[in-house]
């Protein structure tokens, strides 16, 4: 799949420029509507003004003055939230942006820049020069540096009016060591008083354990060293925290595409490969070893088991976000990770998780997510039903941001 518009897509592309960049007030009719909070509308119409969801309804309503989208049997969903995904601005960021678009995603959470390449992103999407999904974009906060200066970088991004931190790293085995921990709690506080949202890489369970006691609600990479308890997983409940899914980290990729901004094909020799197409597990990136040395693969039982119990432990089901941390074909990887989430989640799961979870994740839970009066009309158009299986959300072929078209990929007539 190529990164760069395709003829068809030439016309929907005027949406994106700055002189035409307001909302336009559109009409969804004869769509089923996976609202996102678990009920599913048959043949419904959703109606946009001004950007966002006036109404969501089962059969007709009033299209008076508004541009008509006859979904003829397409399925309506929100739009997609990768809650943690490296994107910088860059030679082939473009091409990226608008692949994002068209495999249906339509907000993203920067993994971070120092350097402001993801608010180069962000601002360039945002003027109508690239065509792409929200980018929020994230700094980079270390925790090799004094709690002083910890806070002081906290202030600092909060002054650039950026409200994320890029994932923090914590050492996973055998635990965290303290000096760590001082300086993660030194963030956190800082955060609080300046609205800074800390987002924190965890990936064994002693170190997700170690966040949570330093005030951190949310997790980047489910614990992909060791099995979770259920004890631990109570404890992300309990604490209100949310993880960043990444289910697949660890499942290899078989005749796919290869990470990075310009992907290659690998060739079809039905190999295992790790996500940087090279040889599984061995290419898992600190991968678990046995006794000898040998990379077990086991990175993607303990992310599968992991994610079941820990949305298990909350009886709202709010514990699990959806995230990819992959940057090559966009509906290569979307596929990959809904693969792993279907071993132990329903198709109505999987919505809550890609949609409002993933939406509570980024500090969005009141504006995306779901398809409900008053949000964001961030709303996608698929060739299938999504309730069935995982490929039927494979087949995007309109997508809403805001209230604008921003592809259509349906037949001219």
């Amino acid at each position: 799949m190529t990164r760069f518009t395709t003829p068809i897509l030439v016309a929907t592309l005027v949406f994106a420029a700055p002189c035409v960049a307001a909302a336009q007030d559109v009409a969804i009719t004869n769509a089923r509507i996976i609202v996102g909070t678990g009920q599913v509308i048959e043949s419904g119409t959703i109606v946009v003004r001004g950007g966002r969801i006036v109404s969501v309804t089962a059969g007709t309503a009033s299209t008076q003055g508004v541009r008509v989208v006859d979904a003829k049997g397409l399925s309506a969903m929100p739009g997609f939230i990768d809650s943690h995904k490296h994107v910088n601005d860059g030679p082939d960021a473009k091409g990226q942006m608008q692949s994002l678009l068209e495999a249906g995603y339509t907000t993203v959470l920067s993994g971070g820049s120092n350097g402001g390449a993801d608010v180069a992103l962000r601002d360039k999407i945002e003027k109508g020069e690239y065509n792409g999904p929200r980018i929020i974009p994230s700094v980079r906060i270390p925790l090799t540096q004094t709690p002083a200066e910890a806070r002081a970088a906290v202030q600092a991004m909060a002054a650039r009016g950026i409200k994320h931190t890029a994932e923090i790293g914590l050492t996973p085995e055998p635990a965290p060591p303290q000096a760590e921990i001082e300086v993660l709690k030194a963030i956190v506080d800082e955060a609080k008083k300046v609205g800074v949202q800390v987002n924190v890489h965890a990936v064994s369970s002693p170190a997700m354990t170690a966040a949570l006691d330093a005030g951190v609600t949310r997790l980047v990479h489910l614990p992909n060293k060791d099995w979770t308890s259920y004890e631990q997983a109570d404890a992300v409940a309990k604490a209100g925290a949310i993880v960043a899914g990444l289910i697949a980290f660890g499942a290899p990729n078989i005749d796919t595409l290869s990470q990075g901004p310009a992907p290659v094909q690998w060739p079809k020799d039905n190999t295992a490969r790790f996500r940087d197409g090279k040889p599984w597990p061995e290419a898992i990136v600190g991968a678990n070893r046995d006794a000898k040395g040998r990379a077990t693969g086991t990175e993607g039982g303990f992310t599968i088991i992991n994610a079941r119990r820990i949305w298990d432990a909350d009886p709202n089901h709010t514990t699990i976000s959806y995230s990819t941390d992959q940057n090559g074909d966009d509906l290569v990887v979307l596929e990959h990770e809904l693969k792993s989430f279907s071993i132990v989640f329903s198709m109505a799961d999987i919505h809550r998780i890609i949609g409002p979870n993933a939406a509570r994740f980024v500090g969005m839970a009141d504006q995306i997510g779901t398809l409900e009066t008053g949000k964001l009309a961030d709303v996608i158009l698929l060739d299938g039903d999504p309730t069935k299986n995982i490929y039927e959300m494979l087949k995007t072929k309109v997508v809403l941001k805001a209230g604008r078209i921003v592809v259509d990929k349906r037949p001219t007539h």
